[in-house]
């Protein structure tokens, strides 16, 4: 395609949708008709001028110009409290049930793993040598020591804070480097269940992992799992990068990434719980039945809502998406 030929023949639509778009009063319905005729019309020279010529000056002021067209014509909608209902009801709890086949087999595999190596470590001597001296061993797993103390070392409300944001920020970096073919989500829950397993094999062997359980199990199981479905969305989104099925490579990873930026604001929330939890409930001091109570009492609302909520939403075609009018409009492309 000839670019300047095609400038010359279309620049004049493109200055009457320009000159139609800075108008200060409301337009007349022949105006109104012209102004959506003009944007449509723009929109697929856009289309043309990317596949075909990219030229960066050309595509900005048309990427500009369509963008106002179509607030223009579309009108600008602000976020309220409908669109918060319906995320927390609708889209968030869908995405996680639609991607449970990513994160359900992330989360037995990475738990698996973690069980291992706590096995491993407590049944090798040699193992825990190396983790370190054993009078620092004892330090760690004694009763009293920093396994037991490690939750109460702080005031519950900075505690829970301070947890809730390094959780929160391991499932921001899962679900952004996801995009990485998911390399560095591996990494991220191999450490993981590489601190998990110490604390476990570490105290099962002082004999003390009742103990570590019951410090564990309140706030871990909503913690781990809200990272475990990080994890799972992220390696999604790595796979879609290989194959990204009939659309478009572009269209399929537009479609994922916008919900993972969902679910990351969803998780932030499950993992605030946690960290509540985390600050106020375990280093409490009710009895461990109690605590532990809590924690799985936690786990199964977050169940039931995701399958409840999540998969009556899934059903009936929620994707975890933002809504069809807010999404960047496409042109078809040939199977």
């Amino acid at each position: 395609m000839d670019l300047d030929v095609f400038v010359t023949a279309h620049r004049a639509e493109w200055d009457r949708l320009e000159q139609l778009l800075g108008r200060g009063r409301r337009l007349t319905g022949a105006e109104a008709d012209e102004l959506v005729a003009l944007y449509q019309r723009a929109s697929t020279h856009l289309s043309l001028i990317q596949s075909s010529t990219p030229d960066p000056m050309l595509t900005g002021r048309l990427t500009q110009l369509v963008a106002r067209a179509r607030a223009t014509v579309t009108g600008a909608r602000r976020a309220g409290w409908r669109d918060a209902t319906r995320f927390f009801t609708e889209s968030f709890p869908a995405a996680v049930y639609r991607s449970r086949r990513w994160w359900i087999p992330t989360a037995l595999l990475s738990t698996a793993v973690g069980v291992l190596l706590g096995w491993w470590i407590a049944a090798h001597p040699e193992v825990q040598g190396a983790i370190a001296a054993p009078e620092d061993l004892k330090a760690l797993t004694r009763p009293g020591g920093e396994y037991e103390t490690y939750y109460s070392s702080h005031p519950a409300g900075s505690f829970a804070a301070q947890v809730w944001t390094n959780n929160a920020q391991a499932a921001a970096v899962c679900l952004v480097l996801g995009a990485f073919l998911g390399i560095p989500v591996l990494w991220i829950l191999f450490v993981n269940m590489l601190n998990l397993g110490t604390g476990i094999g570490l105290m099962a062997a002082a004999g003390r992992l009742d103990v570590f359980l019951g410090l564990i199990l309140p706030h871990g199981l909503l913690e781990l799992t809200a990272v475990f479905v990080a994890a799972g969305t992220g390696l999604r989104l790595g796979w879609t990068v290989i194959d990204p099925g009939p659309r478009t490579r572009r269209a399929a990873l537009a479609e994922q990434g916008r919900a993972a930026l969902g679910m990351a604001l969803g998780l932030a929330v499950v993992l605030f719980v946690s960290g509540l939890i985390e600050g106020f409930v375990t280093p409490s001091a009710l009895p461990t039945w109690a605590r532990v109570t809590v924690g799985v009492a936690a786990e199964c609302l977050f169940l039931a809502y995701v399958y409840v909520l999540g998969g009556r939403a899934a059903r009936a075609g929620e994707a975890g998406d933002v809504e069809a009018a807010d999404q960047t409009a496409t042109l078809p492309t040939a199977a």
